[in-house]
């Protein structure tokens, strides 16, 4: 957690003299009902959330520090259920359901607004974050919880937070999900970066899935980059497989500047030198991460190739060595696709290294099948010569099932664009869809009738 950055504690103070000297908040302390504190809310909560946002984009490591400064009777409670709901879906759940470490930051906000002036307020507001929070929890931390309130009308509601449903997983899990859903347009998360071994087992989930969120939702991460250079440095991690997991990803995505791209070249080859099963582990590794992403930009390719060195003559190397001509000759060449066949046979059939190869090979055929429009269908055509030639080297049930889905997806897509039956479009992809499914063994005879037959509308009784 970094501190808060004076620019924005400035900003915070100024919406606090804002609150405190508005009339809004004068009238709400005159007349104290629900409809006065509804007119605070509407006002000043979006300048709050505004201002998170702000923080979560441009400097995610100082949300703690900006929320922290929020637990202030200053705000008058304002932003506190949020706040809840952002504690709540941070926490790492295990596969029981429940949070896998005690959520101390959950804790505080709860208690600030069981202590606050406008607690009655509060609690109208922040009754589904206590439950999904309790469920998630616990029963020995929820009971700690609770015996730090003085207050019994506020114990008793915080008892009755405790749903008895929830004491079943399958509960639990739905009621987690919907409560996701609330928040999925919402941008909240945060994480430190370990400094000890221990840290980075406890936290490795989260952190994992901040760095995740922050790439793939193409937040500004130049903050981040001291952080992630301090923790490619550390040598206390450097036996941790969970370590190696983080670095694949953060040369796959991140832009690191100079200094650490060096240190991240020279921790790969100091693994390399320290770790005899270090090839199987690595490789192991960056097919989970294809298996999960399924597609990985070229360019975050090529980023994370670059900066694994080929001093070392290793399966790492060779296998890197085969994707630079990929990336240098561009994946329908002649050359790339002798480079890869010759790479492939070399290795054993369901080996790491030809599972990886596939895999590359698969991501680049769909980003060029995802984005490919309708009127340019002929480049599918030509495609689709290439994609046999990989079908052919690979021999693979997955791979080529895996292909049939990406084609099945665009030929209905066109096929929602030429309608036309007796039109020239529609004639030419049948038929070469007719032929090439069917040499493929992507589709039977019937299968491809149904494909094209016009599904004729019910009539309305």
């Amino acid at each position: 957690m970094e501190a808060l950055h004076p620019s924005y504690l400035e900003h915070l103070t100024k919406l606090k003299d804002a609150i405190q000297e508005s009339e809004l908040l004068q009238v709400y302390l005159d007349e104290e009902g629900d409809e006065e504190y509804k007119q605070l809310v509407e006002t000043f909560e979006p300048h709050i959330h505004q201002l998170h946002e702000s923080v979560t984009y441009h400097n995610p490591l100082q949300v703690l520090s900006l929320e922290k400064a929020l637990l202030d009777d200053g705000f008058e409670g304002l932003y506190i259920p949020r706040l809840l709901g952002y504690t709540v879906l941070r926490g790492y759940v295990g596969d029981d359901v429940k949070f896998s470490k005690p959520q101390d930051h959950f804790k505080d906000i709860i208690l600030f607004a069981c202590n606050s002036p406008n607690f009655e307020q509060i609690q109208k507001r922040i009754g589904q974050a206590i439950q999904i929070g309790f469920a998630l929890s616990s029963d020995i931390w929820i009971s700690n919880l609770i015996n730090q309130i003085e207050n019994k009308k506020v114990r008793t509601y915080l008892q009755s937070q405790k749903l008895y449903r929830y004491q079943d997983q399958k509960q639990r899990l739905s009621g987690l999900i919907k409560y996701r859903k609330q928040f999925q347009s919402l941008r909240f998360m945060t994480a430190s970066f370990p400094e000890t071994l221990q840290e980075l087992k406890s936290d490795f989930e989260v952190l994992r899935h901040f760095l995740k969120l922050r790439y793939e939702q193409g937040f500004e991460n130049e903050t981040l980059t001291p952080h992630l250079n301090a923790f490619i440095s550390n040598s206390a991690f450097y036996e941790s497989k969970e370590f190696l997991e983080l670095l694949i990803r953060i040369g796959l995505y991140y832009q690191l500047d100079d200094a650490g791209s060096a240190k991240f070249t020279e921790v790969i080859d100091a693994l390399r030198g320290q770790h005899p099963n270090f090839e199987t582990v690595y490789l192991d590794l960056l097919l989970e991460h294809w298996n999960d992403v399924k597609v990985i930009p070229l360019e975050s390719e090529k980023r994370l190739a670059a900066l694994v060195s080929r001093s070392n003559a290793d399966r790492v190397s060779k296998y890197y060595d085969t994707l630079d001509k990929v990336y240098g000759k561009g994946y329908v060449h002649d050359e790339a696709i002798e480079a890869v066949g010759e790479y492939y046979y070399s290795n054993e059939g369901r080996s790491d290294e030809n599972s990886n190869i596939r895999a590359a090979i698969l991501s680049q055929i769909a980003t060029f099948l995802n984005n490919l429009d309708e009127e340019t269908y002929a480049d599918y055509f030509e495609i689709q010569k290439t994609i046999t030639r990989y079908i052919d080297i690979f021999s693979n049930q997955q791979f080529n099932q895996d292909v049939k889905a990406l084609s099945l997806k665009y030929i209905k897509r066109l096929l929602k664009v030429y309608i036309d039956k007796r039109g020239k479009d529609y004639q030419d992809i049948k038929k070469f869809v007719k032929t090439t499914f069917l040499d493929l063994g992507f589709m039977t005879e019937k299968q491809l009738v149904e494909l094209f037959k016009t599904k004729r509308k019910k009539k309305e009784e």
